[in-house]
């Protein structure tokens, strides 16, 4: 298994969960609504999620390779209204014995290497009709994509955990065979601000049955 050491990110992003905005949380708990049944989380962090989920819900199992991060989301596990199981497996290696209700991803597919390969392992994890739930930092227009390609070519990716800010990540989970239901972008501070991951787009897809 894959083992992911980021103890500069692991810091920073601990520090960070804990000072999310309330614009933030609020499309946290909207990326979770109406969940139900078993629930694959992809790159838990530290657990910022797991008080947002709802009763429906009868298992999480959250995948968060960073020790350090895993560490804090299982003490978060441990206060969560639901019942959650944190492993350090990486979305590539972990492998399923019963297929899951809904798949949720969270700032983490601009992270990964191979996001394509990844969006159709976990198509591939879901029943038919289950649902994938996003909230991913997204490739923007304009000046703003100006700033995200340099960033990405750059030190962000370096200094963020791999984050690569300027991926069409919705043309990606088209791609895997999802059928995007709803969608919206949402900016999670404001619009002028030029940091390359203001922009987010949150939304609904399905494995067709």
């Amino acid at each position: 298994m894959a083992e992911v050491d980021n103890p500069f990110f692991a810091r920073l992003w601990s520090r960070m969960a804990t000072r999310e905005p309330e614009a933030v949380l609020r499309l946290r708990r909207e990326n979770l609504a109406g969940l139900s049944g078993r629930v694959l989380e992809v790159g838990a962090g530290t657990g910022t999620n797991f008080a947002f989920y709802p009763s429906m819900v009868t298992e999480v199992v959250a995948l968060e390779p960073e020790r350090r991060l895993a560490t804090i989301a299982r003490e978060s596990a441990g206060a969560a209204a639901v019942p959650v199981r944190v492993t350090t497996e990486t979305a590539e290696d972990h492998r399923v014995d019963e297929p899951f209700d809904a798949v949720v991803c969270s700032l983490v597919l601009c992270s990964i290497d191979d996001p394509d390969s990844v969006l159709r392992q976990l198509f591939s994890t879901l029943r038919p009709g289950g649902e994938l739930r996003y909230l991913e930092h997204v490739a923007s227009g304009g000046v703003r994509a100006s700033i995200q390609r340099f960033a990405d070519a750059t030190v962000w990716p370096r200094l963020l955990g791999n984050c690569h800010t300027h991926r069409d990540t919705e043309r990606s989970i088209s791609n895997a065979g999802f059928e995007i239901r709803e969608s919206r972008r949402e900016f999670m501070m404001p619009a002028w601000v030029p940091l390359p991951v203001s922009e987010t787009a949150i939304g609904r897809a399905v494995r067709p049955a």
